[in-house]
């Protein structure tokens, strides 16, 4: 017997995508949670709690790295007002955690500033994005997207329960206002994060000695991890072509980068993905 709209099963509805943003570390952050169906009462209370939990770590973090906080830690360790061996055990903590990926990227990423200053810029911000995401972990919350600046961390899946990957979107560094391309995160596509270089994103902590001549506008790295994907997105500007290949040949990730000439590199994985 012919099966008729009448008898065929429904169709769930779609949950609700709910925001809420907040502005840290120069930038605006962005947490999105699936919190209910069409029709429904979205618990706002719990996107609320989650979002204040993200907001405080990145509140934390700000205060004791950001270099334009005069009574910060990092700003006291640039003038001389404190040593590292006297610094605190999360500063400390990602100095030797950026000095690794200074090895590993042969230099190309970098926590000294040119004069000398210690400055773990490149590296906070991910590293906030990581433990927020922990957090929201712990907190039993599975689906969610956390966008800082256009770094882009998710879980889950916008339908809970479902294998259907958030949307991420990469902005085109020739035109502001609109996207160069979409890439699907998440569930079975072997990359949680996405994370963006260069010169139309927040680049001044971008170092290198060819690093004003880069031959990359913009680098976007996808990876397991928001790290991995940031560390080597920065490493990659201030590399080049070298620091591409050094990244696909001995970290699974894909890279999008663009020349300053607006032409395009795509690793084969990014060149399936896109949409």
């Amino acid at each position: 017997m012919p099966r008729t709209s009448e008898n065929l099963p429904a169709t769930p509805p779609r949950p609700l995508l709910k925001a809420r943003t907040f502005q840290s570390m120069g930038t605006v952050i962005s947490l999105t949670l699936p919190v209910a169906t069409p029709g429904g009462n979205p618990p706002d209370d719990e996107l609320a709690a989650a979002a204040a939990v993200v907001e405080r770590l990145f509140r934390d973090l700000d205060q004791i790295f950001s270099l334009y906080r005069p009574d910060s830690e990092a700003s006291r360790l640039a003038r001389g007002d404190l040593s590292l061996r006297a610094a605190s055990a999360a500063m400390r903590g990602r100095y030797e955690e950026a000095m690794a990926w200074r090895l590993r990227t042969e230099g190309a990423f970098t926590p000294e500033r040119p004069d000398g200053v210690l400055d773990l810029s490149g590296l906070i911000k991910a590293h906030a994005i990581r433990e927020s995401g922990t957090s929201l972990l712990a907190l039993g919350r599975a689906d969610w997207c956390l966008n800082a600046g256009g770094d882009v961390l998710v879980s889950g899946s916008p339908v809970p329960g479902s294998y259907e990957p958030w949307d991420a979107g990469i902005i085109d560094p020739l035109a502001r206002g609109a996207l160069l391309t979409g890439y699907p995160l998440g569930h079975g596509r072997g990359h949680e994060a996405l994370a963006t270089s260069g010169s139309a994103e927040r680049g001044d902590h971008i170092w290198s000695a060819a690093a004003s001549g880069s031959e990359f506008m913009q680098v976007s790295v996808l990876a397991k991890d928001i790290v991995t994907a940031d560390v080597l997105a920065t490493a990659i500007v201030a590399g080049g072509v070298p620091m591409l290949n050094r990244a696909t040949d001995g970290w699974d990730v894909d890279v999008l980068a663009v020349r300053t000439d607006g032409r395009l590199l795509a690793t084969p994985g990014f060149r399936a993905g896109v949409s």
